[in-house]
Order: structure tokens, then sequence, then C-alpha cells
């Protein structure tokens, strides 16, 4: 396992109009001109990828809260930044991979190679209930995803394709223009149990984690890479989420985890049960977990700006090279972040 020389800083979009499942209004619209303000601003400060999320209900305020539509929200943000990776979130239950390749292509032209996907198998059957999805058990979904990948590839590498499979058939397919991005644009996965593994290890180019401290990380890029060596694939890339809590001393970073954690009677706390149910989870997740999205408090990402940085490094020597944040209210903390973390971690 070897360090990385460079990491990449990205952030969740706040599609959603927060991250936080206890706190109502967190001065984050979820509009695209916040959006806008929030990609530019990022990419002003040092950042270098942004994940957009796929989804069609809202995971953090509340199914009837507002939420944007992550693909025409990228290819839009697309026309309006230049450096920015954006990674969109994608999820088979509702779309057709060959449909899928050729939209994924558009977009990676739009942004002249900038484009960049993750892709979701399932966890939320009410939002597939609601949207008219196709939802599969969980012995199945990570067959559906290898898939949809596979279509995926052929399309984009091959001049006409054709592909029969127990979920998809294409026949004498053709996508012009292929995309920027050789041979595709790459393909990102998350997922803990040993059927998600097994796909990634063998389909996807990155492997994305929840949030997790360095000794519960390791174990997991030494298994992944074992499995990539087996099957004689290159290094994965390796992400992780987290949401950072940057302040001057112990006790307002004491007070600020008091209020984000303080479990109520909310509406983001509606997906819970779906998402420990649906998903095979490494490690127990509790409401007050929950309260912050994809378990972001448990990478560390708190205190001063010098304590960040420093775990920030420690993940980097692990082999983490993209660190995908969230953080309230996101473009003021986005700013503050670039201007007094990114600058120590470029440094060390």
């Amino acid at each position: 396992m070897k360090s990385v020389d460079r990491v990449r800083f990205g952030f969740w979009m706040p599609i959603f109009g927060g991250w936080l499942r206890n706190v109502e209004d967190e001065q984050m619209e979820a509009s695209f001109e916040y959006n806008k303000r929030v990609a530019r601003t990022a990419e002003k400060v040092g950042f270098d990828i942004s994940l957009l999320a796929e989804l069609n209900l809202n995971d953090i305020k509340g199914a009837t809260a507002p939420v944007l539509e992550c693909w025409t929200t990228s290819a839009a943000i697309a026309s309006v930044t230049e450096n920015l990776e954006l990674m969109n979130a994608i999820r088979p239950g509702f779309r057709l991979p060959a449909l899928t390749a050729k939209m994924s292509a558009n977009i990676d032209h739009i942004s002249s190679g900038r484009f960049s996907l993750n892709v979701v198998s399932a966890w939320w059957e009410q939002e597939m209930r609601e949207y008219g999805g196709e939802w599969v058990k969980h012995e199945q979904r990570y067959d559906r995803t290898r898939e949809f990948i596979e279509v995926m590839q052929g399309m984009w590498t091959e001049e006409e394709f054709s592909y029969e499979g127990k979920y998809y058939s294409v026949e004498k397919a053709h996508l012009s223009p292929k995309p920027v991005s050789k041979p595709w644009p790459t393909i990102y996965a998350g997922g803990e149990s040993d059927d998600a593994k097994e796909m990634i290890s063998r389909f996807c180019d990155g492997y994305l984690m929840h949030g997790d401290p360095p000794e519960n990380v390791k174990p997991k890029i030494v298994d992944m890479e074992q499995r990539r060596e087996s099957m004689r694939r290159p290094p994965m890339i390796y992400g992780i989420a987290g949401y950072t809590i940057c302040r001057n001393n112990d006790a307002e970073v004491k007070k600020e985890i008091d209020r984000i954690t303080d479990v109520k009677n909310a509406a983001g706390y509606f997906g819970f049960k779906d998402f420990t149910t649906q998903s095979q989870l490494e490690r127990e997740l509790t409401l007050r977990d929950y309260s912050v999205s994809n378990r972001g408090l448990r990478t560390g990402l708190i205190g001063t700006a010098e304590q960040i940085a420093e775990r920030i490094i420690e993940l980097r020597n692990l082999g983490v090279s993209v660190f995908l944040l969230q953080m309230s209210p996101m473009l003021e903390e986005i700013e503050r972040f670039g201007e007094e973390v990114i600058p120590l971690v470029q440094a060390a």
C-alpha cells in the first residue's frame, strides 16, 4: 500500500439545500444559482472535483423538500466552470445504460473531459416506488450494475456494439461522438458488502468510502488492493467522504458538533430505516451518526486547520487521494477550508 503524491479536494454539490438532518434551514438554498456560486467559489479556492448525487427525493431535508436533478445540473455547471471535475451519481434502477453512456459522453464534451461517474447500485426503496424505478434485492443488485457498466464501456469504445444480458440488451448500437476521456470517463463506486467490493474491484476505476477513521480505512484499502492484484488490474483511486468543522479551538468545535448532532424528530431522518436495512454496512450506524450525511464525522476532519490537515495527510499516506467534503453553510465554509486547510496539505 503506497501513499499518494497529490490530494484532490472535492465536495458534494449542495443540491439538497444542506447536509444536516436536524437543522431545518442551513442558509443553503436548493437552487441552481446557489450551486453555481458554490462551484465557482470552490474552483477558485483550490477544489478539484464535485460529486452530484442522483436522488429524486430529498434524502437530507425530507422527501417533499426541494432537490435539484443532478444530470441537468451537472451539464449546466460544466458550462460555467473551467477546471472542476463533475462526478455524477447514476442509479441503474432509473436509467438505461446505453442512454446513460450517450448522456455521459455529451457532458464529457461540454466539460472538455471533466466528467466522471459514481455508480450507485441502490438502497432507497421508497424512492424507487415513487419514481417508477426497477427495484431489485441486494443479491441481484451488483449483477445488474456489472451489466450496466459493461454496456456503457462497450458503447464508449466500440463503433458498433451488441450485448445480451439478464438485465439489459442492445443490438448493433452506435454512439458518436465518443467521450473526450479515454478509454472512458472515470467510473467510481462504493459499497461495503463482499458482492459490492468484488464488482467494484473488477469493473470500476475508483472506490469511494463512507466516512471512517484511518484505522478502519487501512484494511479496506489493503483488501481492495489485494483484489485488484489478483485480477491483474491497475491500482485503484481511493476516495472518502467527510464532514468538516474548521474552528479556532476545541470549545468551538464541541459547540458545533453538539448543534449538528442533536437528534430531533425531523423530516430528514425518515430515510434511516431504508438506508440501514437495504444496505450491507460494515459498522452499525446510529441516529447521531445519521444526523450528518454519509457518516461524515467519523473521518475526523474537525478541529483547527492544522488538525484537519494532519488527518488528511494521515489518510493520504494510506492511499486516499480524493476527499469528498460536506460543510455547512457551504459557501462560507468552503472559502475557509480553501484559505486555511488546503495550503497546509499542499505544503506537506
